[in-house]
């Protein structure tokens, strides 16, 4: 799997282009194979949907924060690796607060601390916030990785990203940035 994000992360601008359309043509495929199947069970081999994340798995999902009216910004449509559970949601690792190759980086260091090797639905990644301390990432504040996700403030199902095609997610430009107009910025949201 390292091999996957050594690939990545050693990729010209050009070929990160390439990269990058092949990501978009892969998450275009997963949609028109939505599109084309009936039943559910179909579907569900497809993007598994979870009604709650698991803690190291990557998820893709909608989400209004409770908060929005004093934050500067937020990920509406976050890519979250869920590292603690609460009672009422989750803290996880919003890969979009990352530029692209630092989010491939990211996810090759992590994807030496899974449940398996296997790399597929069943293949978690053991971190923790501590884990994330040692690591040279900036954790909280408005840039931060790190954001607390409330269960009632997720307006979709939780879509499984199969370890398989962690660095494919990765390298999508999904995040929709919503800016606060009335909170003003320090800095802009990032990527």
């Amino acid at each position: 799997m390292s091999d996957q994000f050594d690939n990545l992360l050693k990729t010209s601008g050009l070929q990160l282009t390439e990269a990058r359309k092949s990501a978009a043509d892969w998450i275009k495929d997963k949609i028109n194979q939505l599109r084309n199947t009936n039943r559910r069970t179909d579907q569900a081999n497809i993007f598994q949907k979870n009604a709650l994340p698991e803690i190291g798995g990557l998820y893709l999902f909608s989400y209004d924060p409770k908060h929005k009216k004093t934050l500067p910004f937020w990920d509406s449509h976050p890519l979250v690796i869920p590292i603690e559970y609460y009672s009422d949601g989750f803290l996880g690792i919003n890969l979009h607060y990352l530029p692209t190759a630092a989010r491939i980086a990211l996810l090759k260091e992590l994807s030496k601390v899974t449940t398996n090797d296997k790399f597929d639905r069943s293949t978690r990644m053991n971190v923790s916030y501590r884990y994330l301390k040692g690591m040279s990432v900036q954790l909280s504040g408005d840039n931060g990785i790190v954001k607390r996700y409330l269960f009632s403030h997720a307006r979709s199902s939780f879509h499984q990203v199969s370890a398989a095609e962690w660095g494919q997610a990765a390298m999508l430009p999904l995040q929709r940035w919503v800016q606060n107009s009335n909170v003003k910025l320090r800095k802009p949201p990032p990527y």
